[in-house]
């Protein structure tokens, strides 16, 4: 099929992600209100983006970047490539963090594709942007939240990724604590063993089980109901760090958990005053983003460009 492309410059908003909440590895997600603003359009040749923010000077300015690679394969699903690409990112989620930073560079690319494509929602509905996103990430757990908003809960099947998503109860308040040091997912990921005891895994289907019920209708139900043993026990080696202020928290009787593959940790309930996880973190309370990614025509204001001006941090 023929493509045709869109005048102008388009622009997307994504959220900042948490995903796994503890026991719902890889299948449970949350957005918080923490946004990269991009915006794209099409070029007579070349591609060239810039980065304002988080990973500024870090990040690469052409086709290895990660949002113009999911825009590509976006391009790819809707029937061709333009002659070339402006791309603006200013980034606020931080990088390598466990926030879903990734995540929101593929919902945006593939989102960004579509908008700067005739017809592009026809051709790549809501479902197969997710899809699209959770193949280009390899897993669904953040690519939902970030794309939907709110608590999501994502899955596979053969013919790809499906998610739902589901209002929070009053109640939850996320605080986020963040580090300086960085992580990598695959790191994190090479910690897990290939199997773990069945009772572990038992566990883990009651707790993430009660996790949604806590989450949607009974914060209360919030502390037991992020136990883990499916993977921050075995990742606990590989950050110290993380590992002890989730277990201060939770002898305080917070509902912490590390946030994704990590280093940040994630608090589902209040903080207690006075508490001070030590000089080498950041707390930032982050309300839950309910709309998930949004896209407009036209170019990043004023506002949007200011690399701190979308998120609340304390």
């Amino acid at each position: 099929m023929s493509t045709n492309f869109t005048a102008g410059p388009v622009r997307v908003r994504v959220p900042a992600t948490s995903a796994n909440l503890g026991p719902g590895f890889d299948a449970l997600g949350l957005a918080l209100s923490l946004h990269d603003d991009l915006a794209a359009e099409v070029a007579p040749a070349g591609v060239r983006v810039t980065v304002t923010g988080q990973g500024a000077g870090e990040l690469p300015d052409d086709d290895r970047h990660l949002v113009v690679r999911a825009m590509r394969a976006a391009f790819d699903a809707l029937g061709g490539q333009p002659s070339g690409l402006r791309v603006d990112c200013v980034n606020r989620i931080p990088q390598a963090r466990g926030l879903g930073s990734s995540s929101a560079a593929i919902v945006a690319g593939v989102l960004l594709a579509r908008a700067l494509v005739v017809d592009g929602e026809r051709r790549l509905d809501e479902a197969a942007v997710l899809r699209l996103a959770a193949e280009i990430e390899g897993h669904p757990d953040n690519v939902a939240p970030c794309l939907l908003g709110g608590f999501t809960l994502a899955w596979s099947e053969p013919t790809g990724a499906r998610a739902v998503s589901l209002p929070v109860a009053d109640g939850v308040r996320p605080t986020v604590f963040v580090p300086a040091q960085r992580g990598l997912t695959a790191t994190a990921r090479a910690a897990l063993p290939a199997t773990v005891p069945h009772g572990d895994a038992a566990l883990a289907a009651g707790r993430a089980a009660l996790l949604v019920h806590a989450l949607t209708a009974d914060p209360a139900l919030l502390l037991p109901a992020t136990v883990d043993r499916l993977h921050q026990d075995y990742r606990a080696a590989g950050m110290p760090g993380t590992a002890a202020l989730v277990s201060a928290l939770r002898a305080a009787g917070v509902a912490a958990v590390v946030s994704g593959a990590g280093p940040t940790v994630l608090a589902l309930t209040g903080v207690p005053e006075g508490f001070s996880p030590g000089r080498d973190w950041e707390i930032w309370r982050l309300p839950i983003d309910v709309s998930g990614a949004r896209v407009a025509r036209g170019r990043l204001g004023h506002a949007e460009r200011d690399p701190v001006a979308a998120g609340r941090k304390s």
